[in-house]
């Protein structure tokens, strides 16, 4: 696993640990990146609730309830979609937090308007949401890593800024 990502699942612990939270996620492109650099911090126990990974825009709509006109309105990589992952994995779990994950992590299956590299990361509890479209470099894997880091950060900053 990546060093910075390591550490950054490590602080997010730490946090989530502090505030007795549990953390839910789903994932796409990443594939279990995300979850597999949580699960790697020993006591993860004490803050991990479950994660998904929802490739498939038939796995987002049976187990997440996407709704299919979304993804027909804005396809799998739009912040639209990551919200209601996040919405669904709430709605699924007794997790406190949950973190959505979709992309395009090349090295095809890249548009005009979404190149490879573009990667849609929602966070959020049952008060808000927070969304963010990145665009990254690399090869598929590095897309991939940036993307799970990414998460973590954007989730560490989520959690800061909360009671």
């Amino acid at each position: 696993m990546d060093d910075k990502l390591g550490k950054n699942a490590e602080v997010l612990g730490n946090i989530l640990l502090k505030k007795q939270l549990f953390i839910s996620f789903a994932e796409s492109c990443t594939g279990g990146l995300l979850g597999s650099s949580l699960i790697s911090i020993p006591g993860s126990s004490k803050w991990v609730s479950q994660g998904f990974i929802t490739y498939s825009n038939v796995a987002k709509i049976k187990f997440l309830g996407v709704s299919k006109k979304t993804l027909e309105d804005f396809g799998a990589v739009d912040t639209k979609v990551t919200d209601e992952m996040v919405r669904g994995v709430l709605n699924y779990d007794l997790a406190d937090v949950a973190i959505a994950i979709s992309g395009i992590a090349g090295p095809t299956g890249g548009s005009k308007s979404k190149p490879v590299g573009t990667v849609c990361i929602s966070i959020g509890n049952q008060n808000e949401i927070l969304s963010k479209q990145h665009f990254f470099e690399g090869d598929r894997n590095q897309v991939r890593e940036q993307s799970a880091e990414m998460a973590l950060i954007d989730t560490i900053n989520f959690l800061k800024n909360i009671d």
